[in-house]
This record gives C-alpha cells, sequence and structure tokens, in this order.
C-alpha cells in the first residue's frame, strides 16, 4: 500500500511522483522565475496601486452617475470631477492599511472576501464622514452614490480576484503540460468534498480527484461534492477506477475502520491499484515530534471477527458475591474488573503489588461501584506471603478468586527462573490452597498457550501452576479451572504498544523471526473468556478460546504500519533473532490432554491426566529449596526435569519439537 508521509497534503500527494513531473519542471522554473520579478514590494506595490486607483475611478464613476440615471449635465460633472480624488485616495489609503495589497489572488478564500466586505465598508464610512464635515457644501456627494460605491466595489474586486483564482485552477492544473494522474477518493461528506477540492485546486499534486466512492450504503446516487461526483461504493472501487482510469485510491485516515480497510487494501491490490493514506490535517498540526499515526484499533489486527462470548449463567454466579482478583492492576486483572464489576458483586477485593496500579484502577471503578452499590476493597500485597494472604482470605472470605497475578515476560524469567518459580507456581499453590481451606467457590487460573510444550521458564512455571491446581481440585470441593490465553493485544508489555513506539520514533521495528506466528486475542475477548470459564466450569478444566489461525508476526508488523496510516514499506522491519526461551509457534493443547466440547461454539476445554497433589507439591518444594541458592542455568534445569517426571516433554524434546514442526 503506498500511503504518504504525514506533512501536509499538498506535499503527500505530490512526494512520490517525482517521475511524472520530471517533464514539467522547465515549465514550472519559468513560471516561478515569471513570478519572482513581481514578488519584491518595490515593484509589486505600485503595479497593484495603479491599478486599484483605475477601479476605483471607474466603480465610483458608474456610482456617481447611476444616481443621474446616467444623465449628465455640467454641473453633474463638476461635482463628479471635485469628489473623485478624496473618495479614491480615501479608499487607496483605507484598503492599504487593511492589508489588501499584500496577498496573492491566486489564493483568494471566503476569509478574504469577508476582509473584503470589512474595509468596503469602512470606506463607505470614512467617504461618508469626509462628505458630511470636511467637503465643502458645493462639493456633497449623494448618498446613493456612496451606498453604490461599495455594494460594487465588494462585487468587482471580489469578482476580480475570484476570477483570478478560478483561472489560476482552471488553466493552472489542467494544461496538457501540467497533467495529473486521476484518483478516487473514497467518503462523501462535507469534509471529503473539501478535501477533493484542495487536492483539485493545487498546482503541486500529481494526480486529480475524478470520483468519490460511498463508504455507506445509503448513499445519495450522482451525488456532487466539491465539484466531484460520487459514482459508486466502496464494494464498486475497481469498476468505479476502471472507469476513470485511476491508479490512485485515496482514503483519508480516520474514515474506515480496520477490517474495512484490509479488505479494501486487498480488493485494490488484487486489482495493481494503489492505496492512498492521507492523515488528517489535525494530526499532522499535533506538534508532537513524533509521527502522526491512525488511532488504531486492536480488534484491527484480529483477521478475524472478536468473539461475542455468553456471559448469562455468569451473572448468576457472581451476582451479590465476594471476589477477588489477584494483580487488579494489570492489563487482565483491570478488565476482569471492570466485566466483574458488571455483574454486581456484594464486594470487588483488589489485590496487587504495584500500589499506583491498583490505586488507578479503584479511583476509575469508584464511582461506578457506588451506584452499584459494591463494595471496593483495595489490598496491597504479594502472592507469596504465605502470613499476608492467610489473612486477606480470613478477614474477606472470598468467594470466587480470579488469579490474574504472574511474572510473564519471557526473556525476563530467563534471567531469573527461581523468580519465577515463587510467583506463578508457589504463588498459585498458596492461593490454591487458602482457597480450598476457606471454602472458596471457585477459582479461575489465568494460564498461557506458552504452558504447552514449554520451552521458556515462564511457560515452564505456568505448566507447573496449572499441574498444582489440577493437585488441588483432586481433592476439594472447590470449583478449580485454567483459561490458556494466547498473546493478549494491546496488553502491558506486548508487542503492538512497542510496534507503535518503534514507529512512531521512525523505526525500525525489530521482530525475531520471521517464521514466528502466535495466536492473539483481545484484551475484552481475554477477560470475557476468564468469566465464561467460571460460569462453565464442573471443576479441573483447561479453557481455551477459538482463536482461528495463528498470525505470522512479520505480518502482524506490517498491519500495523499500515492500518497506523503509514506505507507498508515505510518503515523497516528488522530480524533480530529469537531470544533465549522464545518458540517459532504456540500450541493450544497437547494430544495427551482429552478434550471436551462446551456449550459455547468458540470455548474448547481439556482435561488433564490427575496428577497425585503429594508427588506435585514435593517436587515443587524441592524447586523452591533451591531457587535462591542454585545459579540460573541450574535452576532451569531443574525446572524442565520436574516436568518431565510429572507427564511433560522433556526441554530437548519441546524445543526439537517446535523446530521440526517449522521446518
Amino acid at each position: 500500500m503506498d500511503t504518504p508521509q504525514p506533512d501536509s497534503t499538498s506535499s503527500q500527494l505530490s512526494g512520490d511522483a517525482n517521475e511524472t513531473n520530471e517533464g514539467n519542471d522547465s515549465v514550472l522554473m519559468r513560471h516561478s522565475a515569471l513570478l519572482d520579478r513581481f514578488r519584491p514590494a518595490t515593484v509589486r506595490l505600485p503595479i497593484l496601486l495603479a491599478l486599484h486607483v483605475v477601479l476605483f475611478a471607474a466603480i465610483y464613476a458608474f456610482a456617481f452617475f447611476a444616481r443621474y440615471n446616467f444623465e449628465t449635465t455640467t454641473k453633474v460633472t463638476a461635482l463628479f470631477w471635485t469628489t473623485l480624488g478624496p473618495v479614491v485616495l480615501t479608499k487607496l489609503a483605507v484598503f492599504y492599511f487593511g492589508a489588501h495589497f499584500h496577498g496573492w489572488w491566486r489564493y483568494v478564500t471566503f476569509a478574504d472576501l469577508r476582509a473584503l466586505l470589512k474595509v468596503s465598508l469602512l470606506s463607505m464610512v470614512v467617504v461618508a464622514f469626509l462628505d458630511y464635515f470636511v467637503l465643502p457644501f458645493h462639493a456633497t456627494i449623494p448618498r446613493l452614490s456612496i451606498v453604490l460605491d461599495m455594494i460594487m466595489t465588494v462585487m468587482v474586486i471580489g469578482g476580480l480576484r475570484c476570477t483570478w483564482r478560478f483561472g489560476d485552477e482552471l488553466f493552472g492544473t489542467t494544461m496538457p503540460n501540467r497533467k495529473k494522474r486521476p484518483a478516487v477518493l473514497v467518503g462523501c461528506d462535507h469534509q471529503i468534498g473539501k478535501l477533493a477540492a484542495q487536492i483539485n485546486s493545487s498546482r503541486s499534486m500529481n494526480c486529480r480527484v475524478n470520483a468519490l466512492v460511498a463508504d455507506y450504503k445509503g448513499y445519495r446516487r450522482k451525488a456532487v461534492m466539491g465539484g466531484v461526483p460520487v459514482l459508486g461504493h466502496l464494494d464498486d472501487i475497481v469498476q468505479v477506477a476502471e472507469k476513470i482510469g485511476a491508479d490512485d485510491v485515496l482514503v483519508l485516515t480516520g474514515t474506515l475502520d480496520g477490517p474495512v480497510l484490509r479488505q479494501l487494501t486487498d480488493q485494490c491490490n488484487e486489482a495493481k491499484l494503489r492505496v492512498r493514506l492521507l492523515p488528517r490535517f489535525e494530526d499532522a498540526m499535533a506538534g508532537s515530534d513524533k509521527i502522526p499515526l491512525r488511532q488504531l484499533d486492536i480488534e484491527d489486527l484480529l483477521r478475524r471477527d472478536p468473539v461475542k462470548l455468553n456471559t448469562d449463567r455468569v451473572a448468576s454466579l457472581l451476582s451479590g458475591k465476594k471476589v477477588l482478583v489477584t494483580g487488579a492492576g494489570g492489563s487482565i486483572g483491570s478488565e476482569i474488573c471492570r466485566q466483574v464489576m458488571k455483574f454486581g458483586p456484594s464486594e470487588l477485593i483488589l489485590l496487587g503489588r504495584g500500589e499506583n496500579r491498583i490505586h488507578a484502577i479503584n479511583g476509575e471503578l469508584r464511582l461506578q461501584a457506588q451506584e452499584l452499590g459494591v463494595t471496593l476493597r483495595i489490598e496491597i500485597g504479594d502472592i507469596t506471603d504465605r502470613p499476608r494472604m492467610e489473612r486477606l482470605f480470613s478477614s474477606h472470605s472470598p468467594q470466587i478468586v480470579f488469579h490474574a497475578a504472574a511474572h510473564k515476560h519471557v526473556p525476563l524469567m530467563e534471567l531469573h527462573p527461581g523468580e519465577a518459580i515463587k510467583n506463578n507456581a508457589m504463588g498459585t499453590k498458596i492461593l490454591a490452597e487458602l482457597a480450598d481451606r476457606h471454602s472458596v467457590e471457585q477459582m479461575v487460573l489465568i494460564s498461557t498457550d506458552k504452558a504447552v510444550r514449554p520451552t521458556s521458564v515462564m511457560g515452564a512455571t505456568k505448566a507447573m501452576a496449572e499441574r498444582v491446581m489440577h493437585a488441588v481440585a483432586m481433592g476439594s470441593n472447590t470449583r478449580y479451572c485454567a483459561v490458556r490465553f494466547g498473546n493478549v493485544l494491546g496488553s502491558a508489555g506486548s508487542v503492538v504498544p512497542l510496534f507503535q513506539e518503534q514507529i512512531e520514533k521512525g523505526g525500525p521495528i525489530t521482530i525475531t523471526d520471521v517464521r514466528m506466528t502466535r495466536f492473539f486475542m483481545s484484551i475484552p475477548e481475554a477477560s470475557q473468556l476468564v468469566l465464561q470459564a467460571a460460569g462453565m466450569s464442573k471443576g479441573g478444566e483447561i479453557f481455551v478460546l477459538d482463536m482461528g489461525e495463528s498470525i505470522r508476526i512479520m505480518d502482524l508488523a506490517q498491519d500495523v504500519i499500515r492500518l497506523s496510516g503509514l506505507p507498508a514499506d515505510s518503515i523497516e522491519i528488522k530480524e533480530v533473532g529469537m531470544r533465549p526461551g522464545e518458540k517459532l509457534f504456540e500450541e493450544l493443547s497437547t494430544a495427551e490432554e482429552e478434550t471436551m466440547e462446551t456449550d459455547h461454539p468458540k470455548v474448547m476445554a481439556f482435561y488433564q491426566s490427575p496428577f497425585p497433589q503429594d508427588d506435585v507439591f514435593h517436587r515443587l518444594d524441592s524447586l523452591l529449596a533451591n531457587a535462591n541458592k542454585l545459579p540460573a542455568a541450574q535452576i532451569r534445569r531443574d525446572l524442565f526435569e520436574v516436568l518431565a517426571a510429572l507427564g511433560g516433554e522433556s526441554h530437548e524434546a519441546a524445543i526439537s519439537h517446535n523446530s521440526e514442526s517449522v521446518t
């Protein structure tokens, strides 16, 4: 997609058309040289003054003699010549100090016509004043002549200036030696009409808008906006372009949403049409040193329709209940809080380790909580601190627990495997045991697709957390389940905000491997899946959302560039190599996990083989005992050995499987 850089509209459309303008350079240079001779005020101002003297004199003569029905007598003629000088000089002075000899008529606008009306009225007032108080009685100007002179001045001067601009636009932009490429502009509202007129009236544009296409079905056929006809709908874009011989399709940023823009781009690429995105003027003038980008809707990047989950049964689960959300200040945890709030729990407990983020989500939800009668509780604490968690469960007695607190950054956890084990695995164990001891009705663990055949410490500790949860569930009346997420678009630290930040700085976008693919879901989808799982769970399941086909990270990067309003090739995409622990592709389940259908077509459930609680807890305790003693490499090896002993693949086998499947 060929999209202009966001400077000004004129420079954008002409910037990539050097090959079409080379033949016109000499003409433009001669034209510019001719104009340069008249630019100095010492040359231009006297010419304009002389022209206006002639015009003012002719206008006054018409207005004066029109008062006498153009029947002249010696007395009338004498009065005309007596008053001509004062009238012309007065108007020259007013026009001069009103800055009407300092502009170029080819750029005249309605603002200039308003200014012309003001100085004409002021001239009339000054002339009337002179006539009444200064000129002798025998030289009195007829009042009707003064009014007619003002009206004729506006009409003649305004008409000449508009004619100058009209001629400049007509002949300056359509002469054979300035031929422009025809283009189609998307949209048919007032703003689009003004943009089409601006493009067509500019000398520097290398294209001319010859047709508009409507972006909604109820458009008025054969309408004309900005002098350009509406010839069809977006669905007819290829036929309209063929009809006028256009190769360019222009789209104003913000006119189309992401899926429609992607569909239009694919359609035009297939027909060998170029789509050019034009940034809005207000974006280009935002005053930032960053590249102004189109507002990006995260759901634009999914390449599928967002999944709408059925949360009817969630209402009966959450209404009037005490709900605890761990990691409540994070991207997922905070969205879970927002979704839970809608179902009217009696109490919502916000648990987090970072006080700033917990304070922020509490401030956001406080007013809504008051309106719904929900009691908000703020708890600052670490899920690995068992005494602190014991006090929290004892004091609040939560009935539903959503466990979103975790270390999730893959490269960081490779460097700190002991911390990942403590937070992701032991933290889950503490919460799961407390949920059982305090008779919590249900606990939902937020897991990840990286827990399937894990090659990273983060994925392995999440797999360990799943086994811990499953082991506790085997002997408890509390219903435990897990939810495996794909990559959550737009969450803190995720790839899309990173890409956007890199684009704003001019690039490059860095990706690890052009072959890498990922499953993606939006933050609302992720949080609703958690609630859906809570409503469906009978105990021990792992729920996964059907996220469609996995997406290449390279394709995602190109989508972010294009949907931000830039050409696909305007930002460099640089391959930097895979980081420790990363996989080329993710999986949602293993062959050993039993698949179970649910009552939602887009939600799948899996059951794992039973894990003896004593075995799981003993092995986890051995890992924790060495978490602060052994080198990171040894802790990492021990972690994967424990997983293999609990029925998982070895680290080497998981890596080999991932590499061979891609190959």
